[in-house]
């Protein structure tokens, strides 16, 4: 396993990072625990979890208990890493709204949510704390303010944010300098792969300038580039998350794909994990492995190193002109 330094933080975290938020569902609970030792062995030390993950009605499936008998993402991740959480970098989250109106990035709700991810982690610090998404309703500054606050108690060791537009980010590194903040955000999350390119326009260019770090959530295209035989099961792509599933020109990317990684004797997500992992900013890929076998194949990514010919013939793959 290879690592990169995350921003400004002088923290080492491997390339590959293990997202859990269909915990309990995909993989189930026990197999789970499995995955995350697997990960562990595999040297993976970053794994991705939230508040709102694994026990949320979004990631219902048939066959799976109902979100209100399921335990959370972060207790089966907390129970797993029992006795390595000094090997670790956790990174959690809160501020999602779909199910609680209540939600937000407020300095009553921030406060809350930590508490209980602590409790729900098994642990007395967070590594890495995310906004996950932007709130128009809480001033930007009043929600550095509180992690600022958190941070000095040394319940948090580092703050990021999550889905939030480049100005935004700017904004937030613009606020921490002017007051002075000892908890200025290193680094983003968000969308990122071969197909879905948005963050190249502006987020990327920032966190280049600035010193940030990018960790790409979804950086497979929910499974599509990692072959096309995802298409064969039952929840595919952002159906995972309630949403759809390919277009065709997103198919059309993903056979590509799968015909330069056969010419180069490669695995499609050896290629696409590689590819996305030489992009500028970017750490370290979440990968929602399902499977032991799959965590094991993600995590060989990390070692390829493709030619300057290799990238460019990836880069030049676009599912639409909008991307």
């Amino acid at each position: 396993m290879d690592y990169s330094l995350l921003g400004p933080t002088g923290v080492k975290v491997s390339k590959i990072c293990l997202g859990t938020a269909t915990f309990g569902v995909a993989p189930p609970a026990q197999e789970a625990e499995r995955l995350v030792h697997a990960a562990l062995d595999l040297g993976i030390n970053f794994f991705d979890t939230a508040n709102v993950y694994g026990a949320s009605p979004t990631f219902d499936r048939p066959g799976a208990p109902p979100a209100a008998e399921r335990e959370t993402a972060e207790q089966i991740l907390g129970r797993a890493l029992a006795g390595r959480r000094d090997d670790v970098v956790i990174a959690t989250k809160s501020g999602e709204r779909r199910f609680d109106p209540a939600a937000g990035l407020s300095r009553r709700y921030i406060i809350r949510q930590v508490e209980q991810s602590l409790r729900r982690l098994g642990t007395d610090y967070i590594d890495l704390y995310y906004a996950h998404f932007p709130d128009p309703d809480t001033p930007l500054d009043q929600t550095l303010a509180v992690y600022d606050d958190l941070v000095r108690q040394g319940k948090l060791r580092y703050v990021a944010l999550s889905n939030h537009p480049a100005w935004q980010v700017t904004h937030a590194l613009w606020i921490a300098d002017d007051r002075h903040l000892v908890s200025a955000p290193v680094c983003v999350q968000v969308k990122y792969n071969l197909i879905d390119r948005a963050a190249e326009r502006e987020l990327a260019p920032a966190c280049v300038r600035f010193g940030l770090s990018i960790v790409p959530f979804g950086p497979l295209h929910g499974g599509l580039l990692a072959g096309t035989r995802i298409q064969e099961r039952d929840i595919q792509g952002d159906q995972r998350f309630g949403g759809s599933g390919f277009t065709e020109t997103e198919l059309e990317v993903g056979r590509a794909v799968e015909r330069l990684s056969q010419d180069w004797s490669l695995q499609p997500y050896q290629v696409s994990l590689a590819w996305l992992l030489s992009r500028p900013a970017v750490a370290s890929a979440i990968v929602g492995a399902e499977t032991v076998e799959e965590v094991i194949a993600n995590a060989t990514a990390a070692d390829v190193e493709l030619d300057q010919a290799r990238l460019d013939a990836l880069t030049a793959l676009r599912a639409s002109d909008d991307n």
